[in-house]
């Protein structure tokens, strides 16, 4: 049974990463994955020798027990996988709604107004510098959007564009590495008290920062990046409460983890207050009804029109399926203790510092998002051990190394017409010396 499902999850992970290719949604092969998964688990409950419990570990005895106990197991285990799950993807919905609230006001506005310089080099260090620090609080994939949108209104050459696009890339990735809301697998890790926040951010922080000053400070000598910039000519955006909805979000954001240090509430509950908060200020300043219902009355003059209803109408409702679909097709394997088993070889077979390097490196294949998941049910160290935080850097950098490797690149691979080849060819090396210098920080620091 361990072979069919191990089968079901390569062909279903096959299909997503030739989504360009079979231009079928990503989501669809999760989706399909994770249920077959969970279905051959169900229907082959009596042939699995063993049962990786998340609650106490792994059950010795369940071969042992009778079909009815079995199945009692199979669901209570189940509910927990979801309910971890449904944690994630909430508090990933609300963070992404706060940021279609602030850019609904025109806050990333303020960001263009920032960058005055024409100088190419001195560009370059502005640009990468405000992405590893915007996407450390909004998330990489978000800050790749807003930045490549700023350097439109900055560059008008595209081979240029191209060559800052690829150094966002890299910046958002590291920026998001080293705090638990920057990136989807930090939060992961986070949420399931694998990292506490001011931890992860005294052990990633350097280790980041050396990813991203290694390539900027080599890209800066490339020609490319010599003489100014031909800026392009645009008329200002009028966005009166854009700084103040752009600070407000991002300090409501911030809050979040400080909230989960106080009250010891999970992060989700953080960030569903912040959203209310934002959301009764946005409603209040665009100076619409913060009622919710009412829609019928007045068809013409409904909420649709407000910031509230028009950020949550914009939420990536497929992203947030895709990452429900892989997260509970590996929570399937770990179950039956596949991910448990093979972790053990793992640490027999090669030391963890090696493992986690080689896994950072291979997030620029496999998405990250299963790699980490996979590494929590693999690991059994305690919370804010240095296995953890190496995690966090190696899957949320490693990436970088190649376009598809991250969502931030596959994102910046659409909006800008990269080709593959021609990001392997320019920036690849640049992320992958980036990589090496970061676990090289890591280890001194160990």
């Amino acid at each position: 049974m361990e072979i069919i499902i191990i089968t079901m999850f390569i062909l279903g992970y096959l299909a997503i990463t030739l989504e360009h290719s079979t231009k079928i949604d990503k989501l669809v092969p999760a989706l399909i994955m994770m249920v077959l998964c969970w279905a051959t688990v169900s229907l082959g409950i009596d042939h699995f020798q063993h049962w990786y419990n998340p609650a106490e570990g792994l059950v010795d005895a369940f071969k042992l027990m009778t079909h009815d106990s079995k199945m009692e197991l199979f669901e209570e285990s189940m509910l927990h996988h979801f309910g971890k799950t449904a944690e994630i993807l909430i508090f990933l919905m609300g963070a992404m709604a706060i940021v279609e609230m602030i850019d609904h006001f025109k806050g990333f506005e303020t960001i263009k107004k920032l960058i005055s310089t024409k100088s190419k080099r001195r560009l370059l260090w502005v640009v990468t510098i405000l992405s590893f620090i915007l996407s450390a609080i909004i998330d990489n994939l978000t800050t790749t959007i807003v930045m490549i949108t700023v350097l439109r209104k900055l560059i008008e050459d595209k081979n240029t564009r191209m060559w800052y696009t690829g150094m966002v890339i890299i910046a958002a990735n590291a920026g998001g590495a080293w705090t638990p809301i920057g990136d989807v697998t930090t939060t992961m890790l986070w949420m399931a008290d694998k990292v506490t926040s001011l931890k992860l951010i005294e052990h990633v922080l350097l280790p980041s920062l050396a990813n991203v000053l290694i390539p900027v400070a080599i890209a800066s000598f490339l020609p490319v990046f010599k003489g100014d910039v031909a800026q392009v000519s645009s008329e200002s955006v009028k966005a009166p409460h854009g700084r103040f909805m752009l600070i407000l979000g991002l300090v409501l954001i911030v809050f979040v983890p400080i909230f989960k240090t106080i009250t010891h509430l999970p992060p989700y509950a953080g960030m569903m207050l912040s959203l209310s908060i934002f959301a009764l200020i946005g409603e209040i300043v665009s100076r619409k009804s913060i009622k919710l219902t009412n829609q019928v009355a007045d068809p013409q003059h409904t909420l649709h029109e407000g910031p509230t209803m028009r950020a949550l109408s914009k939420i990536e409702i497929p992203s947030i399926l895709f990452f429900l679909g892989i997260l509970m097709a590996v929570a399937a394997m770990e179950s039956v203790g596949m991910i448990y088993f093979f972790g053990q070889s793992v640490s027999a077979a090669i030391p963890q510092d090696l493992f986690v390097t080689l896994l950072g490196i291979s997030s620029a294949i496999i998405d990250n998002v299963p790699l980490v998941a996979a590494g929590i049910g693999m690991f059994q160290e305690a919370t804010d051990m240095q296995i953890w935080h190496f995690i966090a850097y190696a899957a949320g950098t490693g990436g970088s190394i190649l376009i598809i490797g991250s969502a931030a690149g596959v994102v910046a691979m659409g909006m800008e017409k990269i080709p593959f080849f021609w990001y392997l060819k320019n920036i690849s090396l640049l992320a992958l010396l980036g990589y090496l210098g970061g676990v090289g920080v890591m280890l001194l620091m160990k």
